[in-house]
């Protein structure tokens, strides 16, 4: 059973993944409407993620004998910069994620929740995969500075992701 704390963090935990996952597919849309197919669809695999990130707390809440309760999400900005300044932004917004998922691990340590521990070592393994990927995005984008075909390059790249 999940002590009270627990739940509520976890129930939070699936508004925030879902936020993500809005959030993505709002960046997705975004670079869908400046041509840039490739990034779009790193976006919507993203948002992707995302959801079934959120579906796996929903699922340990249940199979710990919790209770889900849904919290509403905010609409997500409409508008993004340059790809560059919005993968920094997706980048910061993970390393926010991993800050989030550490505290949920830092609350089940002092709950002594070894199933939560167990089940949010999962997640500190993801966040160091999404960080690195996000990164090394930022990392390339940066190196081709103003290079159109540079941009081009890497959204054909990042475009393959599924592949």
């Amino acid at each position: 059973m999940l002590s009270k704390t627990m739940l509520d963090e976890m129930n939070l935990q699936i508004k925030l993944e879902l936020d993500s996952a809005y959030l993505y597919l709002a960046m997705a849309a975004h670079f869908e409407s400046a041509n840039l197919g490739g990034f779009a669809t790193w976006m919507k695999m993203q948002a992707g993620e995302e959801q079934e990130h959120a579906l796996k707390f929903y699922e340990h809440i249940h199979d710990r004998g919790g209770k889900v309760v849904l919290q509403g999400i905010e609409q997500p900005p409409a508008d993004y910069a340059t790809p560059l300044q919005v993968f920094q932004q997706v980048l910061k917004h993970e390393e926010g994620v991993t800050a989030r998922i550490h505290h949920m691990y830092a609350v089940a340590q002092k709950e002594n929740d070894y199933a939560s521990q167990v089940f949010l070592n999962w997640f500190v393994d993801e966040q160091v995969e999404e960080e690195k990927n996000a990164t090394e995005i930022v990392e390339k984008l940066k190196m081709i500075g103003d290079s159109t075909n540079g941009l081009f390059m890497i959204d054909s790249k990042v475009g393959k992701r599924a592949e």
